[in-house]
């Protein structure tokens, strides 16, 4: 389990983020837009939301999940002695 929150963090998540991030940019007038392709608001604010989602409280809720078992674990080692 743990080592599938590392892959996901470290590997799939980035691949995703350059992967949107990529189909999403655009040449225009011979500037670079990126996220400028954009067809809507609404697409832009579900991008942003997902984006924070993603990049912010997948890896804390990753972080917090592996903490408390290593805290779970010390306190039963502890306890057991």
């Amino acid at each position: 389990m743990i080592f599938a929150a590392i892959i996901t963090m470290w590997i799939v998540l980035p691949a995703m983020l350059i992967s949107v991030a990529s189909l999403s940019t655009d040449i225009i007038d011979g500037t670079c837009m990126p996220w400028g392709v954009d067809s809507s608001y609404a697409q832009l604010k579900v991008m942003i939301a997902s984006g924070t989602v993603l990049v912010y409280f997948a890896p804390m809720t990753a972080m917090l999940f592996c903490y408390s078992r290593i805290v779970y674990a010390l306190r039963h080692k502890v306890v057991l002695l």
